[in-house]
Formats: C-alpha cells, sequence, structure tokens
C-alpha cells in the first residue's frame, strides 16, 4: 500500500488540469479503481487480517481523496490568478459621460393627474388587470349580449375543457377597480383608478394595451354639478389655462344619466390648441352612477348616490404634448423618448409646476 500511496500521491502532484484530476480519480478511488480493488480482497482474509488491512485501506482512500481536492483548488485558484492578470481596471482611467435616463410621456401625465385629483381629496384605487368577467361587465350593468363583451373586442383567457370556473378577462377599462373599492371600503368614498386596460383595437389613435384614469366620487347629496366642477377643475390645472367644457347626452350602462365630455379648442395647421377657440373635442365619458352598480358594490343606492367618469391617459398625454400617433407610445424608440420624454427629477407638483 506504500507503493500504492506514493505512485498516486506523485500522480497528483504532477496533474496539469482538472481532466488529469478526474482521471486520477478513477484510477485510484473509483468503483473500478485500484484501492476499490485492494477492498475487495478484504473478504479473502482472515478476521484477524481484516481489522489490520481495512483501516490501513480506509486511510489512504482518505488520504487520496484529500490530496485530489486539494490539488482541484491549487488549480482553480492558480486559474483565477491567471484570469485576475487579463482582466484588470486601470481606475485611474477618466470614467465615461453619464446617461441620464428620461421619464416617458405616460409615467410623467399619470403622476400629473394624480397630482391633481390628490389636492382634490381622491385617494389612487389600483385592481387586478385579469378580471373576471363579472367584475369587468355584470357588475357595471353591461349585459350578457353588448357588443364589448364579444371576443372581438375582449381578450379572454383561455379556459381548458371542462373548466366550470367563472371567464377571465384582461380589463377592458378600469371600472372593476371601482366595484372592488365599493365593496372594501364602502361610502362615502372619492377615488381614482389609474392603470393599463385592454382592447382588440390598433391604429393611430387606439392599441390594444392603453392606460385609463376613472374617477369615482359617493356620498349623499352628490351632483352632476359636483362633476362638471371636478372635471373643469382638473382640466384647467392639467392644460395651465380655463378650460370650457360641454355636456352632450351619451348611453353608458354604467351610468344615468350618462353624458360624453367635450372641451374647447381651435384647430390651427392641423395641431390642436385647448382652451381656447371655437371648437370643440371629445375627451372622456361621465355621468351619475347606476343604481345597479351601487348594488352590486354592496352601496345602497336610496342612500348613496355620485358620479363616475373615464379617461385616457395615453390621449390626455397627446393633446398636451402633442404627440401625433398613439403607437409610438409602445414603440420603444429612445429617439422619440429623448425628444418626449422628462427628467428623472422633473416631479409634477401642483405648486412647483405640472409642465416643463
Amino acid at each position: 500500500m506504500d507503493d500504492l500511496r506514493d505512485k498516486y500521491i506523485s500522480l497528483i502532484a504532477d496533474a496539469a488540469d482538472e481532466t488529469a484530476i478526474e482521471e486520477l480519480r478513477v484510477q485510484a478511488v473509483g468503483k473500478k479503481g485500484e484501492i476499490a480493488l485492494k477492498m475487495r480482497e478484504l473478504g479473502k482474509m482472515t478476521p484477524e487480517e481484516r481489522q489490520v488491512m481495512g483501516p490501513k485501506l480506509n486511510a489512504l482512500k482518505d488520504e487520496i481523496n484529500s490530496a485530489l481536492l486539494a490539488k482541484k483548488a491549487a488549480l482553480a485558484d492558480a486559474a483565477l490568478d491567471e484570469r485576475l492578470k487579463t482582466e484588470w481596471l486601470d481606475v485611474t482611467l477618466p470614467g465615461r459621460g453619464r446617461r441620464q435616463g428620461t421619464i416617458h410621456p405616460i409615467s410623467q401625465v399619470t403622476e400629473e393627474v394624480t397630482a391633481i385629483f390628490a389636492d382634490m381629496g381622491f385617494a389612487v384605487a389600483e385592481g387586478p388587470q385579469i378580471e373576471t368577467d363579472w367584475y369587468n361587465f355584470d357588475a357595471l350593468n353591461i349585459p350578457g349580449h353588448h357588443p364589448a363583451r364579444a371576443e372581438m373586442d375582449t381578450f379572454y383567457t383561455h379556459r381548458a375543457e371542462g373548466d366550470n370556473r367563472p371567464p377571465h378577462v384582461l380589463r377592458t377599462h378600469t371600472s372593476p377597480v371601482q366595484i372592488r373599492s365599493m365593496e372594501k371600503l364602502g361610502a362615502p368614498i372619492r377615488i381614482i383608478c389609474p392603470g393599463r386596460v385592454y382592447r382588440a383595437d390598433y391604429d393611430q389613435t387606439h392599441t390594444p394595451m392603453f392606460h385609463q384614469i376613472e374617477g369615482l366620487a359617493l356620498d349623499k347629496d352628490i351632483s352632476m354639478a359636483n362633476l362638471k366642477w371636478v372635471l373643469e377643475e382638473f382640466f384647467t390645472a392639467f392644460f395651465g389655462t380655463s378650460v370650457k367644457t360641454r355636456f352632450r347626452a351619451s348611453h353608458f350602462p354604467f351610468v344615468e344619466p350618462g353624458a360624453e365630455v367635450d372641451i374647447q379648442c381651435s384647430w390651427e395647421g392641423g395641431s390642436v390648441k385647448v382652451g381656447e377657440g371655437d371648437d370643440w373635442l371629445e375627451v372622456l365619458g361621465s355621468g351619475m352612477v347606476h343604481p345597479k352598480v351601487l348594488q352590486a358594490g354592496g352601496i345602497d343606492p336610496n342612500e348613496y348616490q355620485g358620479f363616475a367618469f373615464g379617461i385616457g391617459i395615453d390621449r390626455l398625454a397627446m393633446l398636451k404634448y402633442g404627440i401625433p400617433d398613439l403607437r409610438a407610445f409602445f414603440d420603444s424608440d429612445l429617439r422619440w423618448l429623448r425628444h418626449y420624454g422628462f427628467a428623472s427629477l422633473d416631479q409634477p407638483t401642483l405648486h412647483g409646476g405640472l409642465t416643463r
């Protein structure tokens, strides 16, 4: 065994890489290695001989394994040292020019809108982007035959055959957050619900995923007059100029009465200017919350009433900052973002100003 020990200790010391170490491990202590074969011979020995040879063989096996591990670690350290000699950094060299990122217009406008409504006492509420059709449609008084529930307009999630769970959709508006907030907080309540929504549409002014913000205010004596005041205050603060509104009667399943809201504007050279001129631009839908929607949210419609409205954040950004194509918001074009983006520290506040 001394000869066997000296042989492998010498071979291990001379091994040049980890491949050679692995080959020596197999030759010495593998299942068919020389030490393993020696151990099989123990069965042919007398009990007295086994008592002597057994511990010696185990000690030899442990010594060889230790030598293998030590050599493997030494080779790894040597390889690391060699790599570190080639991978070095001269810290005295001048650094790269600082690359300053920009805030996306949608993120900026979301913060602007949130700041304005927060100043009017509205809290921010959020909800899941994948909703049951009950929260997305039924609770909002949207009947089963309504076109919005068709698969050509709404993204439904896949259902396996035999799945009896309620169907789920990518929410088509943030109105489900209003239902969840009424269930959780009750009335009175005053919230806005910003977030991503999804509809099957794609052109210059529509994308399959876009951003929307909805508002909800419930109390015992809220009227359409309160809705008009809130919206005019919002538009005036957002656009930085006095903005007149025009309400036109319209039908939405979740409000009664319902109204589409136009803002005063003028068209010059293909661009729109808000707050001046004799033209009108439709910007949002609104109305008094339907009694059935209140009941779905657990609110007594005989005791509380209120208004709701919804507007596209992307459209607000296009109007305010003169962005002509909605699809460019999602193209990930750095040139576009550098042009329309905002400085990272340009946080909108009412006292500091909302615009650049």
